[in-house]
């Protein structure tokens, strides 16, 4: 143990004196508080508070994710270089105290400097309602949707009953003999299945469509609030379209049987929502029942919309916890991609030369940062080419990390999200359990039989 220690103490003595540490130090003490006051957002403080945690943490963790690609693949390569491993390997030291003393010193260096900036962009935050000059509306919408920690619930689907109607259109086309001679039979079934999960969102004018979700269950506060929050489309190409709509939400069941069965109270609301962008209101937790259901439904108004409104990303969402506990979690999940990162460049440091290891680890990490992306395109790729790209570079994204989408720390702070400590267990389990202990290792054994030094007499 105390080689590792020692060898981890060389390697943060390294860190320290490579001048892209002094660039980042540098920069995010200058750059984070400037951000703090000029960025603005939407010109409200809610604005003003995500644009700058979104901003702030993204910069911090991508230039610390370079740091880390810069030290771990430095770390190595120069003591090589410069033949000052040879000191080392001659001394009661095993090789893979080597590499796992290196990468615990770039650990270290990792921790200290995401706590450091973290606790930098953590404080900015909490005192900038402070300085900005909010009404009282806009501090209580901040503190709602901002600094706190909400579960989002997504409407379920009932799978099978849509594959059996998707079953019954297709056999229906094939006895009318109107299916398209240009596509497949798996062509034809997507785009069957496409039309009816986008059925299930439109609401033609004049109709009302009613979603139910399950397990909603609020904190047991008497000021507890529900908010909803979902995005609208229209049947229509034309961008930029107001949509009026009429929102309601309680136990809508109980209420259209009457007969006096109503469990909780109905809260109507007029809303004026702008196409393709995100909208959220709040209504108060007693319109969940008992049971913790909740139903939402969505009235489009025939006398002001002459379109159907295609009602996207609808969700429930609900405080459980505080923004100090999640923002840390949104830190530790930036902590997961600097251990990988720390692994891979020391890996491939054992034998790669020192150009083509930051190459290739900035080639992963970037991959990382798309990989959700790719995946999705991958997914929506037509039968032919979709096979052909699931069976060879699909495989290959799946070993690589994914740092987006779910993974995105940022995305969880600036909607108030909640980040599960069961979500980022399994996260630090694959990311840094499975596949970079599988890195390290395989860099441990390549290092083990390489030759580092030849004797000659």
């Amino acid at each position: 143990m105390n080689s590792i220690w020692a060898i981890a103490r060389n390697t943060m003595a390294q860190a320290l004196r490579m001048k892209i540490a002094g660039v980042v130090v540098v920069l995010l003490l200058i750059l984070l508080p400037m951000m703090s006051m000029i960025m603005i957002g939407d010109g409200t403080l809610l604005g003003k508070l995500q644009t700058f945690s979104s901003y702030g943490l993204s910069l911090v963790g991508i230039l610390l994710c370079i740091l880390t690609i810069a030290i771990s693949t430095f770390t190595l390569s120069d003591e090589m270089k410069r033949r000052q491993i040879f000191l080392v390997v001659t001394k009661p030291v095993r090789r893979w105290q080597i590499l796992v003393g290196k990468f615990l010193g770039i650990v270290i260096v990792d921790v200290v400097l995401l706590g450091l900036f973290s606790g930098l962009i953590f404080g900015l935050t909490m005192f900038m309602p402070r300085f900005v000059a909010a009404s009282p509306e806009d501090a209580v919408k901040a503190g709602d949707e901002f600094f706190t920690a909400r579960v989002g619930l997504k409407v379920s689907t009932d799978e099978q009953a849509l594959q059996e109607r998707v079953k019954q259109r297709y056999e229906k086309l094939k006895e009318e003999r109107r299916l398209p001679d240009t596509m497949t039979q798996i062509e034809v079934l997507s785009e069957l299945m496409r039309e009816e999960r986008l059925g299930e969102k439109s609401v033609e004018a004049g109709r009302v469509r009613k979603w139910t979700f399950k397990n909603v269950y609020p904190a047991s506060d008497p000021n507890a609030m529900i908010f909803v929050r979902y995005k609208l489309d229209t049947s229509n190409a034309v961008s930029d379209v107001t949509v009026y709509g009429l929102w309601a939400v309680g136990d809508l069941t109980a209420y259209e049987q009457g007969g006096g069965s109503l469990t909780t109270p109905i809260y109507n609301l007029q809303k004026d929502s702008a196409t393709r962008a995100v909208q959220e209101f709040a209504i108060p937790a007693d319109a969940v029942t008992k049971d913790g259901i909740l139903e939402v439904g969505f009235l489009n108004n025939p006398n002001l919309n002459e379109m159907t409104v295609i009602v996207q990303d609808l969700e429930v969402l609900y405080k459980v916890g505080t923004f100090t506990g999640n923002f840390w979690r949104a830190t530790l999940l930036i902590l997961i991609r600097l251990l990988f990162l720390a692994a891979l460049g020391i890996t491939l440091t054992t034998w790669l030369s020192f150009p083509v290891a930051v190459l290739g680890c900035l080639a992963i990490f970037s991959a990382g940062i798309v990989n959700g992306f790719i995946m999705e395109s991958i997914d929506g790729l037509g039968a032919g080419i979709g096979i052909l790209y699931t069976f060879t570079i699909k495989p290959f994204l799946l070993l690589l990390p994914q740092f987006d989408g779910d993974f995105n720390p940022a995305s969880y702070i600036v909607s108030g999200r909640m980040i599960q400590w069961l979500f980022l267990l399994r996260t630090a389990a694959i990311t840094v359990g499975l596949k970079g202990l599988i890195l390290l290792g395989f860099g441990i054994y390549i290092f083990h039989r390489r030759e580092v030094a030849k004797s000659v007499v």
